[in-house]
């Protein structure tokens, strides 16, 4: 264009002096934004006029600066390998034919690497890699490719693969990655290292590997993700639409949740009682050459390279260590992983992308938001956790932590929030957490000395779809969950508000069940199955001859204890839990009465109901009147109340009738659908507010989320759910940074987050 200048990466952006002809400037501008690089992601851009001119014409590349004082650069994910690296790859000619570390300015490992920033190759691990001549000509030349890739590399300067004995003894094979490829065909367990961890492999087609896999993990039943060659052999397995299909080749690569095909390769103990599998491309050039090799089977399972309770391995020596009971063998190489990053999760329902784990692909890309936050820490939920950095019109939400019930987990949370501050540089002046005092992040956020802003569970998650979609209420939310305790002291989950973005009002919430034995009956379906008739009939419900055949083979002792702490209320705490119906539902039918994982019940009673449901299923879920639903809702201390014990009975005498238990699973779907629905319809009308957001880990459920759109939007309500970031716990955090920043802004007591009436 003709343009004098420099442009420098700092820590506070790109900065850019430029001379030339007005017109060509404005020109300019207008291409930087337009006609930028696949990964570039502007978020804004600032101009000024300067009478200063430079001292010399040409345009120059200055040396990256740190920000004098945060850092707001974003640094970017890790993106997929992309077909001009993917041609080079397979390409018998090129140089870098079957080099398992290519990349360019496209593509390629990125927050994985990064150590601090600004982002250049001195501050990642692949500092350790000096480039070769070729490399470094590439490196600096504007024209190519790899101008300013940081994780340039070749076969002659770069990292390296290969193949070891659980012992750690290399295994000195001319080919390590054809060698691992066969002992997977051979039924091994490889243990391999990846871009953000490791993984476990395995044959996706063999009963006896998966078997074995499961066994030595200690995972029975949660299903297993898989990955396959291309989008055909995706096709083979599973059924796929076309927005599928646009995400699982998208840059991002993420493990994409679809319906299996009856007949497959796949087996069955992959995701047993569940119709939907984890399917993933290849999104490394490691797992491109592993499906190069002859012996590599079709589909292979790629699972996180973890023990139970401790988070991904990413160092060689841990993962030798950790990873030797569960592998036989080893694919390690030598680029160090800077930061743990799990697979991404994502699902399509009614048209809606809905991201249900945040993390590689899309991690630590800025969430922005309507309104400016000061510099704060939401530091998520108990489960599937996250935690959030906001700062102005950004909240950078961390990559998925998992449950912190262990202190491997708690340390891998303390260290990736060291990181990110660090990275950001971003000291909080405030901090939020969820009401709930015994979650670690809670007592994690209470020991920082900072002013403290708790935030109720649901309304956390209300906000965050809020934020996502730039509403600032008041909105009618559905929250729907597992547990989350509210502000009468009582565990929540099936919840009705009335939110804005500081503040909220219970106005529903499903009728209570209790929880017998406490947080037992968070994995003992069975407990919740009696709980429900003990509510619903009182203890006569109990009753050896009223037991319904499910439950009629449980040990009677058993049943007298549990219906004795409920009639003492020992030990019983009541809780409006979405998720706990339907665990009382899934044990009812007699479908699950011990769960290996969370939300198992529920997944296999969502599958159960899809057997029953027809083309016309949603047609037939049109708003029911008042007087049909009139038993399911009533008003009691100025709330009202979706009655449970209606459930229960409509299972009951479905089991009685004999009637098919897929007919009963889906009927109770469409009941709880009708019912929210009716209440949401009376709610809008007395309020005259017509924007509802859902959100909550119950709303995974496609049968849920599918009939609440269809039904709310027949009444004329604008509905919106998660779809950047997880409806389930995983956007606690998010919400928790928006609503304890904008308090903290007003210096709104916390004391106050709920408000009377």
């Amino acid at each position: 264009m003709g343009i004098s200048g420099t442009v420098t990466n700092t820590g506070d952006g790109v900065v850019i002096t430029a001379t030339a002809p007005h017109e060509r400037l404005d020109f300019f501008v207008t291409a930087i934004q337009n006609d930028a690089p696949p990964l570039a992601r502007i978020t804004a851009v600032e101009s000024r006029w300067h009478d200063s001119s430079l001292a010399a014409p040409g345009f120059f590349i200055l040396p990256s600066v740190a920000g004098s004082a945060a850092a707001n650069t974003a640094i970017p994910p890790d993106i997929a390998i992309c077909d001009d690296c993917l041609n080079e790859f397979l390409d018998p000619d090129d140089d870098r034919f079957h080099y398992p570390f290519i990349n360019c300015t496209n593509c390629g490992p990125r927050f994985t690497i990064v150590e601090t920033i600004p982002y250049d190759r001195p501050k990642t691990s692949m500092k350790v890699f000096p480039m070769c001549s070729r490399c470094e000509i590439e490196y600096h030349d504007p024209g190519n490719r790899r101008f300013h890739a940081q994780p340039n590399a070749c076969p002659s300067c770069g990292p390296a693969v290969s193949l070891h004995e659980r012992s750690g003894e290399a295994l000195t094979k001319t080919h390590p990655v054809a060698a691992a490829a066969t002992l997977l065909a051979e039924g091994k367990i490889l243990a391999i290292r990846g871009l953000g961890g490791f993984h476990l492999v395995v044959d996706g087609s063999s009963d006896t590997a998966v078997a074995l896999l499961r066994a030595r993990k200690g995972r029975p039943d949660k299903p297993l993700a898989v990955m396959v060659r291309d989008l055909a052999a995706a096709k083979e397995i599973c059924h796929l639409n076309s927005t599928e299909q646009k995400i699982l080749t998208s840059p991002e690569r993420p493990i994409v949740l679809l319906v299996k095909k009856d007949q497959s390769c796949l087996t069955a103990g992959l995701a047993p009682g569940i119709e939907e599998i984890g399917v993933m491309l290849p999104y490394t050039p490691l797992h491109h050459l592993l499906f190069q090799m002859p012996d590599c089977p079709k589909v292979l399972v790629m699972t996180s390279g973890n023990v139970s309770g401790s988070p991904i391995c990413t160092a060689n020596e841990d993962a030798l260590a950790r990873l030797a009971a569960i592998a036989d063998n080893f694919l390690l190489h030598n680029r160090e992983i800077v930061t743990r990053v799990d697979d991404s999760v994502v699902k399509v329902a009614c048209d809606n992308t809905l991201i249900l784990r945040r993390a590689r692909g899309f991690v630590p890309s800025p969430v922005m938001i309507d309104w400016p936050l000061p510099k704060i820490l939401g530091c998520g939920a108990g489960l599937k956790n996250t935690f959030s950095l906001g700062r102005g019109k950004s909240v950078f939400t961390s990559q998925h932590i998992g449950d912190l019930d262990s202190l491997p987990i708690y340390e891998f949370y303390l260290e990736s929030i060291d990181h990110l501050k660090s990275v950001l540089q971003l000291e909080p002046e405030a901090v939020a957490c969820d009401l709930h005092p015994d979650y670690l992040s809670s007592r994690f956020a209470a020991e920082l000395d900072l002013p403290l802003y708790k935030v109720q569970h649901h309304h956390a998650h209300a906000v965050a779809v809020m934020a996502e979609h730039g509403l600032s209420g008041p909105i009618l939310a559905v929250v729907l969950d597992g547990t989350g305790l509210g502000e009468d002291g009582t565990i929540w989950g099936g919840e009705i508000l009335r939110a804005e973005l500081t503040g909220f009002q219970r106005l529903g919430h499903l009728s209570h069940l209790l929880l017998p034995g406490g947080d037992a009956a968070n994995t003992e379906p069975w407990r919740m199955g009696l709980s429900a008739l003990f509510q619903t009939f009182g203890p006569e419900g109990l009753a050896a001859d009223r037991l319904p055949p499910a439950l009629a083979q449980l040990d009677q002792t058993k049943v007298a204890t549990i219906a004795s702490m409920m009639q003492g209320g020992f030990q019983s705490p009541p809780s409006s839990s979405c998720g706990r119906l339907f665990d009382a539902v899934a044990s009812l039918l007699g479908l699950r009465q011990k769960i290996s994982y969370e939300g198992q019940a529920a997944m296999e009673l969502e599958a159960l109901a899809k057997k029953a449901k027809t083309v016309s299923w949603l047609t037939q879920l049109s708003p029911k009147s008042h007087t049909v639903l009139s038993p399911f809702l009533y008003e009691t201390n100025g709330k009202w109340e979706i009655s449970s014990p209606e459930f229960v009975k409509m299972v009951r005498d479905g089991i009685a009738r004999a009637e098919s238990k897929e007919i009963i699973a889906l009927r109770f779907h469409s009941l709880l659908i009708s019912s929210i629905t009716r209440l949401i319809e009376i709610l809008a009308h007395q309020t005259g507010i017509r924007h509802v957001v859902l959100s909550g880990g119950c709303m995974q459920n496609s049968l849920l989320l599918e009939g609440l759109f269809h039904t709310l939007k027949q009444i004329r309500l604008q509905v919106f759910t998660g779809n950047m970031l997880p409806v389930n716990d995983g956007a606690v955090s998010f919400g928790q940074t928006i609503i304890g920043g904008l308090r903290h802004v007003s210096r709104h007591p916390h004391e106050s987050n709920q408000r009377p009436g």
